[in-house]
Order: C-alpha cells, then sequence, then structure tokens
C-alpha cells in the first residue's frame, strides 16, 4: 500500500508539473477546420491525366548510379525526390515522375492531377510507409491559394492517392513539409496563421482531416525519422537556433513547446552572395542560409545551408542535439576559387550523412555535386567533393529555385539519394537523380 500512495503522488506530481508548462509555455492552434480530401483513384486518375514521360537513361558516373529526372524545366524547376516501396519518385513545378530504383522510367504526370500547384517538397514516410508532398497554387480562379497535400494510401506511389486542399489566402511562396510518426506538418512564410499539422492516420486512410492551424511560423517541419510521435520544427531566428516540438496533451490536441533556443556562435551565418557563370555577366541566386529540408535522426537535428563565407557560396552543415540545442558538430564545403549553392542534407540510421549542392562560377556552369561522411568519421569532416554530371550553358536570370533535393532510402534506412539541377546548351534547369549506397 505504501508503494502504491507513494507512486500515485509521484504521478501526480509529474502530472501538475506537465499541466504548469503546458499552461505556461504552450503555443495553441489559433484555428481548427474539417478538410476533406479529393480522392485520386490511382497516380494518373485512371488514365485520365496525359503521360509525361521522360528521365531514366541510367548509368555509372564516378562510380555512382546516375539516372536523368525530369528535363523539361526553365530556371524554376524546384526538384525534390523521395525513395521507398521499391520506387524513386520526383517531384518539379512540371509534375510527378516515378522511377524504379535502377532509374528506369514508371509513370508521370502533370502537377494539374493533384489539384495543379508548384513548388514540391516530398518525403516517403519511413514510419507508416506512405509518400507525401505539397503543391501550392497561387493562381487559382478561387483565389483561396490552396496548400494541397497528398498522401499515397499505401507504399506504391502508383496506386491511390489522397489530396487535400487546405485553403491559404494570405499564402506568399511555397514552404516546407515534415512528418512524424503521427503528424504531418506544413509551414510557408506570409500571412497570420504561419503553419498548420494534420494526423497522418485520417491523411492516409482518405478521411476527413482536422487541420490545425498556428499563428506565427514554428520554423521549418522535420523529416522525424526517430520513431516518435513528435513532429519537430526548426528555425534560425537573429542569432540564435530554435527547435519546437508540436506533441499531443490528454484530450487528443496538439501544441506546442518550445524545445530549445541557443545562440548559434557561428562565424559564418550570414545569407549567400549571388554566384558568377561562364561566359555572362548575370549572376545566379546561391540559395538560402535557411535549411530546406531538415532531418530528426538519432535524436539529432541535421540540416545543411547555402552561406557567406569570405564573398563565395558556401555549404556548411550541422548535427544538432535536439534536446540541449547544443551543436555536435559543423562543418563547412568551401573554396577560395569557385562556389557551392543550393544544398540540401539526408542522414541514415548510422549517422551517415550526405550533402547535395551545386557548383558554378567564373569558369563553369551550373553542375550537380555531393559530399559524404561516415558516421564514424572525424567530426565536422566529410570526403571529397564527387561529380556527377557538367552544365553545359549560363542561365539568364537570378531565380534558380530550390534546385537540390537529398532523401535516405524509406527501404532499408541506409542508402542516401539527391536529385541536383544541372544547366542544359540554354542554361534551362534538368536534373539528375544520384544514389549513394551505404552498408
Amino acid at each position: 500500500m505504501i508503494k502504491n500512495i507513494s507512486f500515485t503522488a509521484l504521478s501526480l506530481v509529474l502530472f501538475m508539473q506537465l499541466n504548469a508548462q503546458i499552461s505556461t509555455d504552450t503555443i495553441r492552434p489559433s484555428n481548427t477546420e474539417i478538410v476533406k480530401p479529393i480522392h485520386k483513384v490511382d497516380f494518373n486518375n485512371g488514365n485520365q491525366c496525359p503521360e509525361r514521360k521522360q528521365g531514366g537513361d541510367p548509368k555509372m558516373i564516378n562510380g555512382y548510379q546516375v539516372f536523368n529526372g525530369s528535363m523539361d524545366g526553365n530556371r524554376q524547376v524546384d526538384p525534390q525526390v523521395a525513395v521507398g516501396g521499391g520506387y524513386v519518385m520526383e517531384g518539379t513545378n512540371s509534375g510527378l515522375m516515378i522511377f524504379n530504383k535502377k532509374g528506369e522510367f514508371v509513370q508521370g504526370v502533370s502537377q494539374k492531377c493533384f489539384n495543379d500547384g508548384i513548388d514540391p517538397k516530398l518525403a516517403f514516410d519511413i514510419h507508416n510507409k506512405v509518400f507525401l508532398f505539397d503543391l501550392w497554387w497561387y493562381y487559382d480562379k478561387a483565389k483561396t491559394k490552396p496548400v494541397n497535400i497528398s498522401v499515397s494510401e499505401t507504399s506504391n506511389p502508383t496506386g491511390a492517392w489522397n489530396t487535400y486542399p487546405v485553403s491559404r489566402t494570405e499564402e506568399v511562396d511555397g514552404g516546407g513539409i515534415g512528418y512524424s510518426k503521427k503528424w504531418i506538418g506544413y509551414s510557408y512564410p506570409g500571412g497570420v496563421e504561419n503553419t498548420f499539422v494534420l494526423r497522418m492516420a485520417e491523411a492516409k486512410a482518405g478521411k476527413p482531416a482536422t487541420i490545425y492551424h498556428f499563428k506565427g511560423s514554428l520554423g521549418h517541419p522535420v523529416f522525424v525519422q526517430d520513431a516518435i510521435d513528435d513532429l519537430y520544427f526548426f528555425a534560425i531566428e537573429k542569432d540564435e537556433f530554435v527547435i519546437r516540438k508540436v506533441s499531443e496533451d490528454a484530450n487528443g490536441k496538439p501544441y506546442c513547446l518550445v524545445v530549445s533556443r541557443k545562440p548559434h556562435g557561428l562565424k559564418y551565418m550570414n545569407y549567400p552572395p549571388q554566384s558568377p557563370q561562364k561566359g555572362t555577366e548575370q549572376k545566379v541566386s546561391s540559395g538560402d542560409r535557411n535549411p530546406k529540408n531538415v532531418v530528426y535522426q538519432n535524436g539529432s537535428i541535421w540540416f545543411s545551408q547555402a552561406v557567406n563565407c569570405e564573398g563565395r557560396s558556401a555549404v556548411q552543415w550541422h548535427q544538432i542535439n535536439a534536446t540541449t540545442g547544443e551543436i555536435i558538430q559543423t562543418g563547412l564545403i568551401k573554396s577560395d576559387v569557385t562556389n557551392y549553392i543550393q544544398t540540401t542534407i539526408a542522414v541514415n540510421k548510422k549517422n551517415d550523412v550526405l550533402i547535395g549542392f551545386q557548383e558554378v562560377n567564373e569558369n563553369s556552369f551550373i553542375s550537380p555535386r555531393f559530399a559524404f561522411r561516415k558516421g564514424k568519421d572525424s567530426l565536422g569532416k566529410t570526403r571529397k567533393i564527387v561529380s556527377v554530371g557538367e552544365g553545359k550553358g549560363a542561365t539568364d536570370g537570378v531565380a534558380w529555385g530550390d534546385y537540390s533535393g537529398s532523401i535516405i532510402d524509406g527501404d532499408n534506412l541506409l542508402d542516401l539519394w539527391t536529385i541536383q539541377s544541372i544547366a542544359n546548351t540554354k542554361g534551362r534547369g534538368e536534373t539528375v537523380i544520384v544514389k549513394v549506397p551505404f552498408k
């Protein structure tokens, strides 16, 4: 009896402490709505969507499997990639394409088949074994500017999908998507309510989904690869790294807590300058110091960014303790004679890391690159840069989109993949997809 009373008392104390934390440090949803899905019979809606066929042609370059993705882009391709169920799925501003893991074309459709939109962000949810992506549609006639969250019902992306059009009338640009075992999260710039979450179980089943909107931005949603329910968000706010998470209370309602807020103390953190290219005075965008994808793996937050390093664009990457916010390691990929731009990161279950990016300078065109490290390598170090193609022409404008995507293989949780843009002879954006195997 004494032990039971003691346990009950302790439980009460912990419950009171949790409630106190929730009541004083919590961000609650500011608005809730129910959104019904637009059901798709299959990937191309019963052959109602015209096929978009291109890419493939797998080959080995510098020892790695490389194949073409989309080849019909301009300066705003915005390519992303997700891998799982034996498939490689690519999204761009022109639509979606599916390949097998050998790099052979399977199927492709326009983004119009998913309620239209641009600025895709893709992932394969390794817990629920489904693909998910978002498309933001600014030009809809109703002017609701929907964010279309699409989720496959199985790990086969050629099968059934459910699309949830979430009205975002004040959206000003495409945002980012993330997931955990329980939640899908989306955040975007502009407006008052900048972040929303919904339950993965509802979306996967094609049920009407409750959308929970939060005021202000919680940060960039994270690919939570550890098997936990909480959905994490990461932000760079002035000179601080800020980690937040969305949890569920005893009544099943989501709320957000600040996990950590730490000054980063890093030398290189300013936005990168525009980068020169061969044969023209026209410079191109180098990317953003804000990450384009963020990973939670083995209790750490991982991301890469483009930064100003002594007047040139360089790639910087980080591993951060997801509980304390302390930096575990930081690495810098830089050069005095060239520029590394448009970066993303992928991390596997052994803490092996792939960093994808492009290279461009006064004597070259935009070209795909990557570097990697093994989990046991010295902290902050990557191995030599690998080239997987050479650009052939100069682009005619500054904009170069979110021209990079990197992701874990959702089947073996070891191999890492990246999609990178490459400038063709006309300076337009084509893409290459690369598999980097790990044991």
